[in-house]
């Protein structure tokens, strides 16, 4: 009776959680709510609250709050941490212009080459380049329209294919500084096998080993599927620049300054990256120990750029007055952080009511079965339709996050076979939702069905999806469990 009411709970919960996503609520309150209310029936049903090193406030009613409490000290201190130093580099090199910079400086060769359908792959996989200096989707189409388009449509590049292009120019690039990565490697660092691995480590040596392949055969589809797309269209009688003389372009400041200048700013939205990436060579080629974290590679670009900023405006006074901007950026920061920790509050009251106990009773068929790829499978399924209904699947990673560890444990296989497909799974099929806010940006801006961008997209995408999957259990799987 009491394993019926716990999955009846647990169904209940995550339920609810599915519905609001598809909604596209915010789920932050709700999630802490949930979570709360289920560490309540825990206590009900006579089990403790499943945090770990958890120490009763003494007050029985009050502990499921103390938990929420102390996964905010644990997450502000580890991953939540990282998140706001990210978030405040990434505001500062906004407000000094860098990014802009950069975007004009790896954007200006574009418009040497004459072949259309060869700036397709390229300006693809620039714009996956772009995406670690502008993380947000939205953000780097708004900017890739106003300096990207035009040039694509100058070099003959039908109006559609130009606009799935910049759709997809934020996927799955390799990057340390990304939230995901970071809360991955946080819960990874408390294995075992994996104790202490930084971010850098774990797209270093992991990530990229399904993440770039899957960038080149991404490339690769939007070159044939636009080119088809394109001559089909033609073949049809469908004008490919039908409404050209209406697409209003966003305005971005042009860049001025010496070449000095424009190499310098181009580099520091990317230094974190380059700090982080060079350590990780000199260490795996020397064996050297240099341990240089993602919040000390920030810190350290930030100091970099505050002087490159003084010695740019010889202004000390409105020098430091910009530097407001790192900290307002930090805050901004915070509802990706506060997200994760209310993901892990939900993720601790499942565990308290017995869930993953169960799961993992119930999945010790799988294990030694030849079947270690169902569990990856079954997440990614999921992660697609969250997705694709709801146009985001930042809330599902980040409830998942928590839960990857003890559900690969469970399965028998190694967890990276879950974090590395998930994590890609969200950042890829983001891109064929009609309701993502990248794509509704594209089609609004070219005068386009949102429809019509996804027929564009879709191929490319999918074929994304397919390629890592396969690259993730071929490569993670034979290491076994973790």
């Amino acid at each position: 009776m009491e394993m019926i009411a716990m999955y009846l709970v647990a169904i209940v919960a995550v339920a609810v959680v599915v519905f609001m996503l598809i909604k596209k609520m915010d789920i932050k309150i709700s999630l802490f709510m949930i979570g709360i209310l289920l560490m309540y029936v825990a206590l009900i049903m006579g089990k403790p609250i499943a945090f770990s090193d958890f120490a009763s406030s003494g007050v029985t009613w009050l502990d499921p709050f103390k938990a929420v409490g102390d996964q905010f000290v644990e997450t502000l201190t580890s991953a939540g941490f990282i998140m706001l130093i990210l978030g405040g580099y990434t505001a500062y090199m906004s407000k000094i212009g860098a990014n802009e910079v950069t975007v004009s400086v790896l954007s200006k060769p574009l418009g040497r080459i004459k072949s259309s359908y060869v700036l397709v792959p390229v300006t693809f996989l620039l714009g996956n380049l772009l995406s670690l200096v502008v993380p947000s989707a939205s953000n780097l189409s708004i900017i890739l329209l106003a300096t990207l388009f035009p040039v694509l449509r100058q070099a003959g590049m039908s109006t559609l294919s130009a606009a799935a292009v910049v759709a997809t120019s934020a996927t799955v690039m390799p990057t340390p500084l990304g939230s995901d990565n970071v809360a991955i490697a946080a819960e990874l660092a408390e294995t075992a096998r994996f104790a202490g691995i930084t971010a850098s480590e774990y797209v270093f040596r992991y990530h990229v080993l399904v993440s770039i392949p899957t960038l080149l055969a991404m490339a690769v589809a939007h070159y044939f599927w636009q080119r088809f797309m394109d001559r089909r269209d033609a073949r049809l009688g469908r004008a490919t620049t039908m409404g050209d003389e209406d697409i209003e372009l966003a305005s971005v400041g042009q860049v001025t300054g010496g070449a000095l200048y424009r190499a310098v700013y181009a580099i520091l939205p990317l230094l974190p990256i380059i700090m982080l990436l060079v350590v990780f060579a000199v260490t795996s080629i020397t064996g050297l120990q240099i341990s240089i974290s993602v919040q000390l590679a920030s810190i350290l670009s930030f100091v970099v750029a505050i002087a490159c900023e003084f010695v740019r405006t010889r202004d000390a006074r409105a020098t430091l007055a910009g530097t407001e901007s790192f900290f307002t950026g930090m805050g901004g920061a915070m509802p990706v952080v506060a997200l994760l920790v209310a993901a892990s509050v939900f993720v601790v009251g499942l565990q308290s009511i017995g869930l993953i106990d169960a799961l993992q009773s119930a999945m010790t068929g799988i294990q030694g079965g030849n079947l270690g790829f169902v569990l990856p499978l079954i997440l990614v399924a999921l992660s697609a339709l969250i997705v694709i209904l709801s146009g985001s699947g930042t809330a599902l990673f980040f409830a998942m996050v928590p839960l990857m560890v003890p559900l690969a444990a469970a399965a028998g296989i190694n967890v990276l076979a879950i974090s590395v497909p998930m994590s890609l799974a969200g950042n890829l099929l983001r891109q064929i939702s009609p309701v993502a806010g990248v794509i509704m940006i594209v089609s609004g801006t070219v005068r386009r069905s949102p429809f019509e961008i996804i027929r564009r997209t879709c191929v490319p995408m999918i074929t994304g999806v397919v390629v890592m999957f396969v690259l993730s259990m071929a490569v993670f799987l034979p290491m076994g469990a973790a």
